[in-house]
């Protein structure tokens, strides 16, 4: 099976050397000469590998930054996912998230913005420098920056923890700014304000206003089991459910 044959030749690569300079040209590619492990991971990876396939690969590997670099500079969806998967956290940097923003460009639009939510996910959130860096994208000239900052905040309520301090100003930007954001980031800031008013119930009026206002999602079918992203449902059908 093609599944077994992407992880057996995994756990026989040999990777780069830890630590080897890997240098971003320009034009955001990566100018470097593919090793055989990376080569031989690309052979294998086709459009019928799944996430699942992509996950066990990464156990694999654990970290591996060069190998990584080199499968980013592939410019394929699943070899970067499984790029991101296997970076080293500590040599993501600033200068770094700017030049995989800017490589997720070239993307469609649904694969950009799994590429981010899964850098978020996977290494972002993993320490307080990057996540600093998340907090500090509200008003990023990037959209899938500014997505990512909304889609942080909401996922701050959305685990039901103790909402962070600053809601009442975010609800502010929101209904200020949601109308004539790019649809990426709408459906962020709407995702932060649904989460919101489920939790914080002194604001649920407030965000199902906003939907009412703005009418985003409203009508838009949904699939079986799936809850409409329409302020005003979503609130109720999620609230509902916790009994909030």
């Amino acid at each position: 099976m093609r599944e077994w044959s992407i992880e057996e030749n995994v756990l026989n690569l040999k990777y780069p050397l830890a630590g080897e300079p890997i240098h971003l040209s320009t034009n955001h590619k990566i100018a470097m000469k593919l090793s055989s492990s990376a080569t031989t991971i690309l052979e294998q990876i086709t459009a019928n590998t799944k996430l699942g396939d992509i996950r066990n690969i990464a156990k694999r590997i654990k970290t591996d930054h060069g190998l990584a670099m080199e499968l980013w500079s592939a410019g394929k969806f699943l070899p970067r996912m499984l790029a991101i998967l296997i970076m080293d956290n500590k040599l993501v940097s600033k200068e770094l998230i700017n030049d995989l923003d800017k490589d997720m460009y070239t993307h469609p639009v649904d694969e950009r913005n799994q590429l981010m939510d899964w850098l978020m996910a996977n290494q972002l959130t993993k320490n307080k420098k990057t996540i600093a860096l998340i907090e500090s994208w509200e008003n990023s000239k990037s959209a899938l920056q500014r997505r990512t900052f909304w889609y942080y905040q909401g996922r701050l309520r959305w685990t039901g923890q103790t909402p962070p301090a600053n809601t009442p100003a975010l609800l502010t930007q929101i209904e200020a700014n949601i109308a004539k954001e790019d649809p990426a980031v709408q459906w962020a800031m709407n995702f932060t304000a649904g989460w919101i008013g489920i939790y914080d119930k002194q604001y649920r009026a407030r965000c199902i206003a906003i939907g009412e206002t703005t009418k985003l999602y409203k009508g838009d079918k949904v699939s079986k089991g799936c809850t409409p992203n329409y302020l005003p449902e979503f609130i109720a059908i999620e609230s509902g459910k916790r009994g909030l």
